[in-house]
């Protein structure tokens, strides 16, 4: 009976022992799954091109060897995704800029100073053209009215200013205009009173009109053709007139001072056309 007793109590202790053992080696292989799930979680999040997260269920049936060697090729396929980024970061083609969008809306410091020296440009030959224009030299029919005409015909550039004019004016009639200056001389043109500031070239490239007349024709001339209908303006050119500010002072309630007014830029006196009557008919 004590042989028998003893044979149960070592089988039992072996029994324990054995279960002991199991228990060690199960609580190791859940350790060494655990560290292995750790280091891949760990190896995807660095990796931004990873497919996604392993089935951590598909790890528990396996052995502690193979999760150990899964453990080890972790770092090498790190190593490799890696090299595989760097690469394509290298690889990745420079950014340029479209050139089928319109982009003129945008600020071009180049461009603006491109355009900027081309206006500068252009305006430095409009200008010479003016310059040039203004130093041609016409001539002007006028009369110094003192109740009755002495016509007079002078040369003047067209950039002449009528002040300038009114004193070569004086200078011809150098004996009756002897106590005169020019400030107290008046130029009318078609029945409009020029200001002294107003250059021949004004009154040529404006196109202006006056009451009577053309203010950009500076002879005399009659319109001949035969022209029956009111509504053709008739082509005329009458001489200017040059007077003293006290002649026109005593007799501005008179004809012809009395239709005289002051020149207005700004004013429109009405169109000026010439109509083909051989066109009309």
């Amino acid at each position: 009976v004590s042989t028998q007793s003893t044979g149960q109590n070592e089988e039992r202790l072996a029994k324990q022992k054995l279960d002991k053992e199991k228990r060690d080696a199960e609580s190791l292989a859940e350790a060494s799954r655990t560290n292995s799930r750790r280091k891949r979680e760990l190896q995807i999040t660095k990796l931004s091109f990873a497919d996604g997260d392993d089935d951590d269920d598909d790890s528990d049936d396996d052995d502690s060897d193979s999760e150990s060697e899964s453990a080890e090729s972790a770092p090498d396929k790190a190593t490799d995704n890696n090299g595989d980024k760097s690469s394509q970061v290298a690889k990745r083609p420079r950014i340029i800029k479209n050139p089928f969008i319109d982009t003129t809306f945008l600020p071009d410091r180049e461009r603006e100073k491109r355009e900027a020296e081309l206006k500068a440009k252009l305006l430095a030959e409009w200008q010479a053209e003016q310059d040039a224009i203004k130093a041609e030299v016409i001539q002007v029919t006028y009369s110094y009215w003192d109740g009755s005409g002495h016509r007079r015909e002078t040369k003047v550039t067209k950039g002449t200013t009528i002040e300038q004019f009114l004193a070569q004016v004086r200078a011809e009639f150098s004996r009756e205009l002897r106590g005169v200056s020019t400030e107290n001389l008046m130029y009318i043109k078609e029945d409009l009173i020029i200001p002294p500031h107003t250059t021949f070239y004004d009154l040529i490239v404006t196109k202006a009109r006056g009451l009577s007349g053309p203010l950009f024709h500076f002879d005399v001339h009659d319109d001949v053709r035969l022209v029956g209908d009111a509504r053709i303006e008739k082509d005329e050119s009458h001489p200017g007139k040059v007077c003293e500010r006290r002649w026109y002072e005593a007799n501005k309630n008179q004809f012809p001072a009395s239709r005289w007014e002051i020149f207005d830029p700004e004013k429109e006196y009405g169109s000026y056309s010439i109509k083909d009557t051989k066109k009309s008919t």
